[in-house]
């Protein structure tokens, strides 16, 4: 865990309201999927009451050549300076930290369930463990209103096609506000969506990350169906 000077690379719009912003990745940073860091920016043309700096998890795949953080684009001081950083901009990255990160034991499948932005250190572990072609069963439930607003949805749906052991379960709440076709899932993460997919819903560990209301429920649903706590992970995605 080290500071480093990153430079901007570009950033883009992954859905709506949600931006990423990819980096140049500095020497020497020794990066697990799931972690995160903080960005300060430097020198910012304006700030708040809520400060230069913020947590993200790392969105990109350790074995990707940028380093890539996505948000949602509330009117705050710091995304506003944010987006409008030109490419070649610098900021300080303060990082990698946290243990969200893959289990080792590849007999117990892994099941991701995540909803919105939270879907960021989802996408960096998936993506890393399908490049390594980790043994593990991966299974990823996630949830949006609408496809419109379900950021790297292509980067996770795509990798199911060629990956036997990779099933990908997106789920949308509000479909009738979408101008777009979706033939998944509908409506919420319940137990009745897990059984479609998972035989038994006490062997695998579950990482559960998104806003802290779904947090919760996804913890409730496992706990009643007997999960056993120290199979579940969390990390809650709040005020973004």
């Amino acid at each position: 865990m080290s500071k480093y000077t990153v430079k901007l690379k570009c950033n883009r719009e992954i859905a709506e309201g949600t931006m990423a912003f990819h980096f140049e990745k500095p020497a020497g940073l020794s990066l697990k999927a799931g972690q995160f860091g903080s960005l300060t920016l430097i020198n910012p043309a304006e700030t708040d009451a809520e400060g230069n700096s913020r947590a993200f998890s790392f969105a990109n795949a350790p074995y990707e050549d940028d380093l890539i953080f996505a948000t949602r684009m509330r009117d705050t001081a710091f995304k506003r300076v944010l987006k409008t950083l030109q490419p070649g901009t610098e900021v300080m990255l303060d990082g990698p930290y946290g243990s969200f990160t893959l289990h080792d034991n590849a007999s117990v499948p892994a099941v991701f369930l995540t909803g919105g932005i939270g879907v960021t250190p989802v996408r960096s572990m998936v993506l890393q463990a399908l490049h390594d072609r980790v043994p593990h069963r991966i299974l990823v439930f996630y949830a949006n209103r609408k496809p419109e607003d379900a950021a790297f949805l292509d980067d996770l749906r795509e990798s199911h096609a060629a990956n036997p052991n990779y099933t990908f379960a997106g789920t949308m709440t509000q479909m009738e506000k979408s101008s777009r076709e979706w033939h998944g899932e509908t409506g919420y993460i319940n137990k009745a969506m897990l059984l479609k997919h998972i035989d038994d819903l006490t062997l695998p560990i579950y990482y559960i990350d998104g806003p802290p209301g779904m947090v919760n429920m996804m913890r409730q649903i496992l706990s009643e169906a007997g999960v056993d706590d120290d199979n579940i992970r969390t990390e809650e995605f709040s005020g973004y």
